[in-house]
């Protein structure tokens, strides 16, 4: 254990920033999820309405860091490819 008031500190802020990491990376994930449900279902209108909740999503905790901004845009586009691909069969 830390000794020191500034590393007792920033143990402090560890545990307070983990714990928001790991909620928010869950919304982001059960986000994701919800698209690939509805795709699985092929139900192209809720799939799309799931899109439009996850999308901000992406864009924002990448613009913050939680995950790589690569890995969002890779997310949205096979996400938005999959949905046209379901409404144009």
């Amino acid at each position: 254990m830390a000794n020191i008031k500034s590393a007792k500190k920033r143990a402090k802020q560890t545990v307070v920033r983990n714990a928001r990491n790991a909620s928010q990376r869950s919304m982001l994930r059960t986000s994701v999820k919800k698209v690939l449900k509805a795709l699985g279902e092929n139900d192209a209108e809720s799939a799309e309405a799931a899109f439009k909740v996850a999308q901000p999503l992406l864009d924002r905790f990448s613009s913050r860091g939680l995950i790589h901004k690569n890995k969002a845009a890779r997310h949205k586009a096979r996400l938005n490819a999959r949905i046209k691909a379901l409404k144009a069969a």
